[in-house]
């Protein structure tokens, strides 16, 4: 008779860490936090907030930030850090651009961030999707400033220059992690891929903004991450967010460990001096994470630099 062994029945593949004490959230105003849900629920959008199952939704939401998640809620693709739905998607929708600016008026929002999942099945990655949502966003909300966070519109040739043309005030893509980490935890990308993306952007368009973030936590090395930070300089990326990997379920990419806030304000103190203009760096750092407040302060620093670049 074959015995079994209690400890080893229903054991979880990778087990999730206990947080640590820093990583903590709340809700600071919970009237608004409501309000916001009704409202993206009323107009019937997605948010990278909830699909992500970000740790700031009750901080933002009580701000009334939210952080748009345009094309559906199913990626193509099956990263291994990412708590998105993965599976075949549905066709795009034609109001959505337009749900979008809608929601950015009733939110009153002066500075929009939007993102997409990876949408490997349209021809253009739906950079022409991105580009509608851009446009009519603008129409509606003359005085907001826009950010947006693209997939690395891989395979695709030149289709992200569409998104570029519409003329975001943030170009955001994200480089996630290392390059010896790829492999494993974003296996449908390319790391040099990414970073040409962003390269690309600011050869076309020098005025926009471009912004990358790499999580910690899966393993990377510092001689890695600074590696990664020089990469995005030379691809002459302005802002560089650093943040905490979370774990969202035991069928995910395993935690190596929880990073301490110091290492983060090291980190950050680092890439200042190397040459980036704006660097938010903590564990409950995301892409979205005060973007707002970071955008205006990104936007008074460039004034600032070219004001000490003008002949006296």
């Amino acid at each position: 008779m074959k015995v079994r062994h209690p400890e080893k029945i229903n054991k979880p593949i990778n087990p999730i860490k206990k947080k640590p004490n820093w990583i903590r959230t709340k809700i600071l105003d919970s009237q608004n936090y409501f309000q916001t849900k009704s409202i993206l629920n009323k107009i019937n959008l997605h948010t990278v907030c909830q699909e992500a199952n970000c740790p700031n939704i009750s901080e933002c939401w009580s701000k009334r930030h939210a952080t748009f998640l345009i094309m559906g809620d199913v990626c193509t693709r099956a990263c291994a850090f990412c708590d998105v739905k993965t599976g075949k998607p549905n066709s795009l929708d034609s109001l959505e651009p337009l749900k979008i600016a809608q929601a950015t008026r009733e939110l009153n929002l002066k500075h929009v961030v939007i993102t997409s999942v990876d949408r490997d099945d349209l021809d253009d990655g739906g950079a022409k999707h991105f580009s509608k949502v851009i446009k009519e966003t603008k129409k509606l909300n003359k005085n907001t400033t826009i950010e947006v966070l693209t997939p690395d519109f891989l395979r695709k040739g030149e289709s992200f220059k569409t998104v570029v043309l519409a003329q975001p005030d943030v170009f955001n893509h994200n480089i996630e992690t290392v390059p010896s980490l790829y492999r494993a935890v974003r296996p449908g990308s390319r790391y040099f891929a990414s970073v040409d993306l962003l390269k690309s952007v600011k050869d076309i368009d020098k005025t926009i903004f471009t912004k990358s973030g790499i999580m910690l936590g899966l393993g990377e090395t510092k001689d890695e991450i600074l590696q990664v930070m020089d990469d995005l300089l030379i691809a002459k990326v302005d802002f560089l967010t650093i943040g905490q990997y979370l774990q969202p379920s035991t069928k995910h990419y395993p935690l190596k460990r929880y990073v301490h806030p110091n290492e983060f304000h090291e980190y950050k103190k680092i890439a200042l001096s190397k040459g980036f203009l704006i660097v938010s760096s903590s564990p409950l750092t995301r892409s979205s994470y005060h973007a707002d407040e970071d955008f205006s302060k990104m936007k008074k620093l460039r004034e600032e630099q070219n004001q000490c670049q003008q002949p006296q």
